[in-house]
């Protein structure tokens, strides 16, 4: 049993900290981006190093006081807010945010977990590096809590998740201790790779406090271009052919759908689209190549191929960065019409290639069927992660269908699991999709998962709630 972070509690660690360390609990930080969770009012431990974490950590395990880990406060499964049970102490990443060291020579780079990702992009472009993970929150989401979901992002179909982007591990134990993991290296085969333990586990084995991360060189030649395919099996085929003719430069591959179009222009009317005429299926897709490659030349060879095969119909190919960033803003765009408008259900799947045209064909009807909505399916097609969600129809809100978002849930994963994929591709699990992972995982890992959680947390202070049911 876990008691709360009262009052007392606070007051006694406060006296082992810096003065300024512990705060009350402001609003934002009981809050997560939809608005769906609203967690307790209490208090907040701001570490500024490893140190004072890994007090705060112990005194939390001494006393039995749940822990519950913020970053940048982006996540989109409840990982970050607690609604019920004891009150648990958050802790805060927000002021362990230095660039401890940067090695070039290396493409290597030592960053505390509080360091934004907008702030990675800038150290390793200062050095003439790139740190490839992104996505739209990248301007507040913190390298911790990223490693911490294991994120994804645009640039999964060339570089990896967030974990594939990790060398070495610095957290603070359940119990306090340190896990000194802060190694540049590429190879080591010393036992148990705590490090991936801890990606994924949404802060509950462990607080990251920092992270060795990969750096790559930066591309001397890049272009963006949109094409308007015929199908979602048109837009594999269309990736096929790219990879054929650029390997693997190909760092990004987005399908568009016409509704997520439509809804874009419904609800931001000044957003400028990429055709006059929404497409019912387009790919947005970067190429990024090494100096003396000519990328712009690549798409339109790419076009006139894919235009032989009846793959595509038309196409735009950016001519400057500037029209790059214009066609991205519309990818970017498509998430802020969807918080706009209000979805029925969201979801974050994600299929073997091969699969997900079968189940776009054969899954948007048998959900229409169940009540009045439409479907918006976008994502990162290349790396097979759709966010195929439902929306109530013009003149029509999410109040107006009570349940029919549960069971549109349900037939979205019931279909992508049985098709071997998944109900969590790049978002976690956090409290949100908790009971999703009792109904899908399969037993022999959820045993296994137990068991950790019970062998490094036996008093269960880490994000308790989050990911594991009780």
């Amino acid at each position: 049993m876990l008691n709360p972070a009262d009052a007392p509690f606070a007051e006694t660690l406060a006296k082992t900290l810096p003065k300024g360390t512990i705060r009350q609990t402001a609003p934002a930080d009981i809050e997560e981006p939809r608005g769906k969770w609203h967690g307790q009012e209490g208090f907040v431990a701001m570490p500024a190093t490893t140190e004072e974490a890994a007090i705060i950590i112990r005194a939390c395990n001494d006393a039995r006081v749940g822990v519950l880990p913020r970053a940048g406060g982006t996540g989109l499964v409840a990982g970050q807010v607690a609604t019920n049970g004891p009150a648990p102490l958050i802790v805060s990443l927000e002021k362990m945010t230095a660039i401890r060291a940067i090695y070039p020579g290396e493409n290597t780079l030592v960053a505390e977990a509080g360091v934004t990702l907008a702030d990675l992009h800038k150290a390793a472009d200062d050095v003439n590096r790139l740190f490839p993970l992104s996505y739209a929150s990248k301007d507040t989401a913190r390298i911790g809590g990223g490693l911490s979901v294991n994120s994804g992002g645009l640039n999964v179909l060339r570089y990896g998740m967030a974990r594939d982007l990790c060398l070495g591990i610095e957290a603070v134990l359940p119990n306090g201790e340190i896990l000194h993991g802060l190694k540049r290296l590429r190879k080591d085969n010393t036992g148990y790779d705590l490090r991936h333990l801890l990606i994924g586990a949404e802060g509950t084995l462990g607080l990251i406090t920092a992270a060795a991360l990969k750096l790559m060189p930066k591309p001397r030649e890049a272009a963006t271009a949109v094409f308007q395919v015929t199908s979602p099996a048109a837009a594999l085929d269309l990736l096929a052919l790219l990879r054929d003719l650029a390997g693997d430069t190909v760092s990004a591959f987005e399908l568009i759908a016409g509704e997520g179009l439509r809804m874009l222009a419904e609800t931001y009317p000044d957003t400028r689209q990429h055709f006059d005429t929404p497409p019912d299926w387009s790919v947005l897709t970067d190429l990024a190549m090494p100096e003396g490659s000519d990328p712009h030349e690549t798409f339109a060879k790419a076009f006139e191929q894919a235009l032989e095969r009846d793959l595509v119909t038309d196409a735009r190919i950016a001519s400057s960065g500037a029209q790059a960033a214009e066609m991205w803003n519309v990818r970017e765009m498509i998430p802020a019409a969807n918080s706009r408008i209000g979805a029925l259900a969201s979801h974050d799947i994600a299929l073997p290639l091969s699969e997900i045209p079968d189940f776009i064909r054969e899954t948007t009807p048998r959900a229409e069927a169940l009540g009045p909505l439409r479907i918006n399916c976008f994502g990162h097609l290349g790396d097979g992660n759709l966010h195929y969600n439902a929306f109530p129809l013009p003149g029509s809100k999410v109040s107006d269908h009570p349940g029919l978002g549960e069971q549109v849930s349900r037939l979205v994963h019931d279909e992508a699991m049985a098709r071997g994929g998944t109900f969590s591709a790049e978002h976690g699990i956090g409290r949100f999709k908790v009971d999703e992972l009792n109904r899908y995982g399969d037993p022999a890992k959820l045993a296994a998962m137990r068991a950790i959680k019970t062998a490094l947390d036996p008093n269960g202070i880490r994000n308790p709630g989050a990911v594991l049911a009780p």
